[in-house]
């Protein structure tokens, strides 16, 4: 099988991604839209805007693909894969439809409830008259998430009233209704499955760290690094969230008359009564994808394929690879605000960095573009083996005002994460 593939997006995901596909010896032509200074070295990169279906599908179709991989939740939750569909090109991503399971947490939470999965418990307020009374129903830590796209910084999670009050109502003003949650304690897992309709396929499960700095201090990001697998958790959980949360969601999802097609990511806390759901993407999540296909031995191009084209249930049982991997993020300064851009980075051109924020400026020098410039991973045989490499590897780079933590992977690796 000769496939021809496009991925949308520009970040480290879909370098990841690339580089997955890159390995995968059916894949034999790789195009990225509109990709970053990184990807240009595996794939044709294409100034085209990801958002917009109708580009989209002309590019496609310019330059014969096989197969389209939708990155980025945007482009999903718009109905880039259904435009893709519309014009018979089999794409991995879901339906606009059913992107809201990311797209709105209001409508993740009625899934939910009607699939019977534990989640924490929720309130819409969406009237900043009713915003005092609804906050006094909940704390002492607050939950507060704006219900649309954040890029994952949407969130605040917090044990001060005023500072959760100030969220939602920065929420409401720009015109969105806010979601107060009880707070979910126990370690955070990131499980990504490939789903086709009720036919779930688990990858390796992960564990991101979403705050900025150190010992999770600072406001929340897109996330500033992940680390697989996680030697804390007992093997058979994986089993356990994909029965007792994913494929109920999947199932209730077939039910509505709006299947998923693609990679649902189940963010979940593990407590002592076992898995809650914290949140739903509707896509890989960066920067765990960077760790766990790190991992991934069999054909990542087959896997894509089949889920796009309704034949998971006949792709042959995942192979992986032993040992560990961690993915550390450079960001750029002031990220999580708006970040400093236009820096040359040096020392980036070497084995396990992947762009995200990065272009190349009339020179022809990488510099940053964005918040996430670069992502770094590690692999080695255990935990401390691929911190070691992936901090070595971030040794030599640099990049003027950077920042990124020292700590990835570092409460696992000395066994202060319980459950």
């Amino acid at each position: 099988m000769d496939v021809r593939v496009l991925v949308i997006g520009s970040g480290g995901r879909e370098h990841a991604l690339l580089i997955g596909l890159a390995n995968d010896p059916a894949v034999t032509d790789l195009h990225v839209a509109p990709g970053n200074a990184g990807t240009s070295s595996i794939a044709t990169n294409h100034p085209v805007d990801a958002v917009s279906g109708d580009a989209v599908v002309a590019l496609a179709r310019e330059v014969g693909a096989d197969l389209v991989v939708i990155g980025p939740e945007v482009p999903l939750v718009l109905g880039v894969a259904d435009a893709l569909r519309a014009a018979g090109i089999a794409t991995f991503g879901p339906s606009a439809e059913a992107a809201q399971i990311e797209g709105s947490k209001a409508f993740a939470k009625d899934v939910m409830k009607a699939a019977g999965v534990t989640t924490a418990h929720a309130e819409i307020v969406d009237n900043p008259a009713r915003l005092d009374a609804a906050l006094d129903r909940f704390g002492p830590t607050w939950v507060v998430k704006d219900d649309g796209l954040a890029a994952g910084k949407g969130v605040v999670v917090t044990t001060d009233r005023d500072v959760a009050r100030d969220h939602a109502a920065e929420c409401l003003e720009s015109g969105h209704p806010v979601l107060l949650e009880s707070f979910l304690d126990g370690p955070e897992v990131s499980l990504f499955c490939l789903v086709d309709g009720e036919t779930v396929v688990p990858l390796l499960p992960a564990q991101d760290h979403k705050r900025v700095g150190d010992d999770d201090a600072g406001p929340n990001t897109g996330g500033m690094g992940a680390y697989t697998p996680l030697p804390w958790l007992p093997t058979e959980m994986t089993a356990r969230i994909v029965d007792e949360v994913v494929k109920p969601v999947a199932a209730e999802m077939v039910r509505r008359g709006i299947p998923f097609s693609g990679l649902l990511y189940a963010g979940l806390a593990i407590g002592s009564d076992g898995p809650a759901v914290v949140e739903f993407n509707c896509r890989f999540g960066d920067p765990e994808t960077q760790a766990v296909l790190a991992l991934l031995e069999s054909p990542l191009g087959q896997a894509l394929h089949a889920t796009a084209t309704g034949t998971l249930a006949d792709l042959p049982p995942l192979q992986w690879r032993d040992g560990a991997a961690v993915t550390v993020v450079v960001a750029a300064e002031n990220y999580p605000g708006k970040p400093r851009t236009g820096d040359v980075i040096t020392g980036a051109d070497i084995d396990g960095v992947l762009h995200a924020g990065t272009a190349r400026n009339a020179d022809g020098a990488v510099v940053s573009s964005g918040g996430r410039v670069l992502a770094v991973v590690g692999t080695g045989a255990d935990l401390a083996e691929a911190r070691e490499q992936a901090y070595a590897r971030i040794a030599g780079i640099k990049l003027p005002g950077s920042h990124f933590r020292s700590d990835i992977g570092r409460n696992a690796l000395e066994g202060r994460i319980d459950i």
